[in-house]
């Protein structure tokens, strides 16, 4: 056992010790704390708080330290948010990105985050412990909207009705007309399992039940509205973590591109901005994912209003669309996956035509890559604005904005 004075918060959301020289990592403790941790390595598992920071507050969940999804209720919300901030200003920082506006964190956790992928395993739904595998059941979980306060009874009912012994993922999601059921990995259940589900999906009211696509039950068909379009998200789709998120997302790459007649909606999803920036521009969006632009077709061709949107399925992290391919184009937004657009960025920068690029993005460190790219490529990055719907992680969301 050893004892620690935590020195900093690191950028996973644990406090940092030196320990014979080498930094050692101790979840759920706070800069300026005195700690007493059991230390294996670089890793220490705290044992008691000697010393607590006055920033130290009381979590609102039962299974905080032992669940791993939430590692930050016990800080308070000013050094919490100035922290999460500094997260994006010192990835900048590393690429030469030094003089940035970076914008206050905003809060945009609203009623909660209404996506979660729950496991079951032995009967019970939960999550996984902080860096590790092991199954941690939960009850409740707070920082879910209130549709999804049964989610892990309803988790577990849909995995005993198929019979599975092995752990089963389930991911739900709240639309505006009931909860999306998506059964993961599970294919062609047998019919007595299926009428099982079906009894299920009345007992709790759900609007619609998939397993790996296929559909099981649609009792309702699930339904987002993006700004007077509705949507029925593909299952198991991708769909920003909280809906204060997305407007407060939108209520930046909209504005942004206002004025540009023709502008590209890139990694576009199921068309969060695209639909929305169509009310004004003619939009190209743009995206691997077949389910998700089915879903923005029929979205575009029942909303009214709508200037003409195209949506294309094609694959940007492999075959970025070119210069060429982006002629009459002069303003465009990309939101990829974590691992970033860094080719894409290229062939914005290359497009002479593009005047103005909004970049969004959940990770940090592959958003100040692709930032950096865009400024080589003779753009200015005038602020950044990171934006908080993942409360009480060290997860953080920002946008961008490019002009040349």
């Amino acid at each position: 056992m050893a004892d620690l004075t935590i020195e900093a918060m690191g950028a996973r959301g644990e406090g940092i010790a030196r320990g014979d020289g080498a930094p050692v990592y101790v979840p759920y403790a706070l800069p300026g704390e005195r700690v007493r941790a059991d230390v294996k390595g670089d890793r220490g598992r705290l044992a008691d708080v000697v010393g607590a920071s006055p920033d130290r507050v009381s979590p609102e969940c039962a299974h905080f330290g032992s669940c791993g999804g939430c590692l930050l209720q016990h800080w308070s919300q000013l050094p919490y948010a100035q922290w999460k901030r500094q997260l994006v200003v010192e990835a900048l920082s590393r690429k030469g990105l030094t003089e940035i506006e970076v914008a206050p964190l905003v809060d945009a956790h609203g009623a909660g985050r209404r996506r979660v992928t729950l496991t079951v395993a032995r009967g019970k739904a939960g999550f996984s412990a902080h860096r590790s595998h092991d199954h941690v059941p939960v009850i409740t979980c707070p920082v879910l909207v209130p549709q999804l306060a049964q989610a892990p009874k309803i988790a577990t009912a849909l995995v005993q009705a198929l019979g599975l012994k092995k752990p089963q993922r389930v991911y739900l999601l709240a639309s505006d007309t009931g909860l999306d059921c998506e059964l993961v990995g599970v294919d062609d259940p047998e019919l007595d399992a299926r009428v099982r589900i079906a009894d299920i999906a009345e007992e709790y009211g759900l609007a619609r039940v998939t397993a790996s696509g296929d559909m099981l039950i649609e009792r309702g068909r699930p339904a987002l509205d993006v700004d007077g379009a509705t949507v029925t998200p593909p299952p198991g789709g991708f769909a920003q973590a909280t809906a204060a998120g997305e407007q407060a997302l939108a209520s930046i790459v909209v504005p942004a591109l206002a004025g540009h007649a023709v502008v590209a909606d890139l990694f576009c999803g199921w068309g969060a901005f695209g639909l929305r920036l169509a009310k004004a521009s003619r939009v190209l969006a743009v995206d691997s994912d077949k389910p998700a632009i089915a879903a923005l077709e029929t979205a575009a061709r029942g909303a009214t209003g709508l200037k003409p949107l195209v949506a294309r399925t094609h694959d940007l992290m492999r075959d970025p669309l070119t210069a060429p391919e982006l002629k009459g184009i002069t303003g465009a937004v990309f939101d990829p996956p974590r691992a970033g657009a860094g080719a894409q960025a290229a062939e914005l920068a290359a497009a002479g035509n593009i005047q103005k690029v909004v970049g969004v993005s959940c990770d940090a460190a592959t958003f100040a890559r692709d930032a950096s790219v865009l400024v080589q490529g003779g753009f200015t990055l005038e602020r950044v604005v990171p934006v908080d719907q993942f409360r009480y992680s060290a997860h953080v969301e920002m946008v961008g904005i490019f002009s040349r």
